[in-house]
């Protein structure tokens, strides 16, 4: 049987083992992970040189080194688009976007898949109405998380939780999201882990939506 292959597109820069780590938990043994950044062959100068014009223009990843970084979305969007054009160039079927923010502008050929839709549609189907629970990287994006995520018979509540905090910063974040009394929670960055989950599992006892997981899976499902 021919290797299976998937693409994923990173916002930031590769390698990144712990995201390819985390896809690989979801899949079947086997799948060849082919992981490229948007910003690969960027210098550290460049990358500062493209800061976010506002909270809507704004996204957060790690680089390699584990540096955290706030990036235009518009410049990240551009260069997102080119990597997965060349990954169907080379007759990969389904490729990922590594990040929840919404891509409008990205139109490609194929089969595309961007967690934010596939969280909202998710989140639709098993929470019709009640109290969702948000965390996101930055405070600027958790801010504006109600217009991302409001809708009619749902109340948004978010809580600021930087992907690579430690852990008495992820059980402060989890412990100020379980006194919220979300009826379901969405980690909304693909930098969110399992490890993650588990620990936000500890102080909040309903059910938690890992992006990088749910993301994955659909993957799966297209692909064997």
């Amino acid at each position: 049987m021919q290797q299976q292959r998937m693409g994923v597109v990173v916002i930031g820069q590769s390698p990144r083992p712990s995201v390819a780590g985390e896809i690989a938990a979801v899949l079947s043994p086997g799948m060849q992970i082919d992981l490229r950044g948007a910003l690969d062959g960027m210098t550290r100068a460049e990358i500062d040189a493209i800061p976010p014009v506002d909270g809507y223009d704004t996204l957060f990843t790690l680089l390699p080194n584990g540096d955290g970084v706030t990036l235009s979305k518009k410049a990240v969007e551009a260069r997102a688009a080119r990597q997965i054009e060349k990954f169907a160039g080379e007759g990969i079927k389904v490729t990922m976007l590594a990040c929840t923010g919404k891509f409008p502008n990205i139109a490609p050929e194929g089969l595309v898949i961007l967690p934010s839709a596939v969280l909202h549609k998710l989140v639709e189907a098993v929470l019709p109405k009640g109290r969702l629970g948000v965390f996101s990287p930055l405070a600027a994006q958790t801010e504006l998380i109600g217009k991302k995520w409001q809708r009619d018979g749902v109340e948004v509540v978010g809580v600021t939780m930087q992907p690579g905090s430690d852990d008495a910063a992820i059980d402060a974040a989890a412990q100020k999201m379980a006194a919220l009394k979300p009826d379901l929670v969405v980690m909304d960055c693909m930098g969110y882990t399992s490890a993650n989950k588990a620990r936000v599992r500890g102080a909040y006892d309903g059910p938690v939506i890992l992006a990088i997981a749910a993301a994955a899976r659909v993957v799966e499902e297209l692909t064997t």
